[in-house]
């Protein structure tokens, strides 16, 4: 299972923590990060001979970086001074991860996220839309929360937490976890002489949870535990999660290759299975979309998405975002999906091709109602 899982996946968020970032909050650790880099950039160009891959950096380091520039050896409890630090570390951290990419002739990005971006659906899908046409340029984003804006992401937030919800927002396959300890154990080794390397379990086992232990570290948030409840939360849009030793050889490299390094923690749910009973269980829907024949058997029978075109009316008041139905002329709900325009906005594109939304809105945004990554048909309801 540890072989193929990895080797397989075609969409990798790499999170990794401030303790390898900073060398234990001494500072960027320029090597390590020239590193990962040159790992990444193997995987985005498929070095050696493996498939290409789409890979995102979800980093931590920004306080702690700052933390040392501003000559400070404790982290502060302050949240004005936690968010200063995280103002003046993320300069630094930027533009360290854009000069050791663009050394390996790779574009990179700065995005920075809260846990809110991501609870809005209009955020969410901006954010995605972003981050998806960013790995289509084979540009590599670069990920940390927006510590300088927000107050309890600092207080109890992680950014192991933030790298699930960008494996769920990207609709990753795989989350891998750079660590500085080798993965996950039974119990403490460093207290238990006794405890046993856990090389693969089930995300999302409680007994996991028991295995796990505090925050191990000064210098960064999370410990084990956080990334046992990464692992659980990535899970649930079917992404496993390894958790791994960042000063590993090549670990990247190795590990999309097969090799079994660190702890596998194992999805239960295949991505589409979780995408459908997300889309069909847990949303309200908001409002709907009435297609004509074409759009329907498009839809239903062809797997397509949706274009305006083949819209003839709106029903509701959604916002873009929201979560509405798709119904044939008949009123039969044939699929549901994320509207990627607002009803006021959809009204005035019914019947219209895509050359004509700029004219028609002023801005030229997504050329589908609801994209099919965003939709689940009504055949799928039940999970199938």
């Amino acid at each position: 299972m540890a072989s193929s899982v990895l080797r397989d996946a075609r969409r990798i968020v790499v999170k990794v923590g401030s303790s390898l970032v900073t060398n234990e909050g001494r500072g960027l650790d320029e090597t390590a990060i020239g590193e990962w880099s040159r790992q990444l950039a193997a995987l985005v160009r498929g070095d050696g001979g493996g498939a290409p891959r789409e890979v995102v950096m979800v980093s931590s380091g920004a306080i702690a970086e700052g933390m040392k520039r501003l000559g400070w050896t404790t982290r502060p409890h302050e949240v004005h001074e936690l968010q200063a630090a995280a103002a003046v570390g993320q300069m630094g951290l930027a533009q360290m991860y854009e000069t050791k990419l663009r050394e390996q002739g790779m574009g990179s990005a700065q995005v920075l996220l809260t846990h809110a971006d991501l609870a809005d659906r209009e955020r969410y899908l901006n954010a995605r839309s972003t981050l998806v046409t960013l790995l289509r340029l084979g540009v590599v984003p670069v990920i940390n929360e927006n510590d300088t804006v927000v107050n309890d992401e600092i207080k109890f937030g992680d950014n192991d937490t933030l790298g699930a919800l960008v494996a769920n927002l990207v609709e990753a396959d795989a989350l891998i976890i750079l660590t500085d300890q080798k993965g996950l154990y039974t119990a403490d080794p460093r207290r238990d002489p006794a405890a046993q390397f856990v090389h693969e379990a089930k995300a999302g086992d409680p007994a996991l949870e028991a295995m796990a232990g505090g925050a191990g570290s000064s210098i960064g948030k999370g410990g084990m535990i956080t990334k046992i409840l990464a692992a659980k939360r990535a899970a649930g849009s079917g992404a496993s999660t390894v958790i791994a030793w960042g000063r590993e050889p090549d670990v990247l490299v190795r590990l999309s290759g097969g090799e079994s390094l660190g702890t596998l923690l194992v999805a239960q749910t295949q991505k589409q299975q979780a995408r459908k009973q997300w889309m069909a269980d847990h949303l309200q829907l908001r409002g709907a979309v009435v297609v004509d024949a074409g759009a329907a058997a498009k839809v239903r029978d062809e797997g397509k998405s949706l274009l305006p075109i083949g819209m003839t009316a709106v029903e509701g008041d959604f916002s873009r975002g929201d979560v509405i139905a798709v119904r044939d002329a008949t009123g039969v709900e044939i699929a549901r999906g994320l509207a990627n325009y607002a009803a006021a906005e959809a009204r005035l594109l019914c019947r219209k091709p895509s050359a004509e939304f700029e004219r028609m809105l002023g801005y030229a945004a997504e050329p589908e109602m609801v994209h099919r990554d965003n939709m689940v048909l009504a055949a799928g309801w039940a999970g199938a």
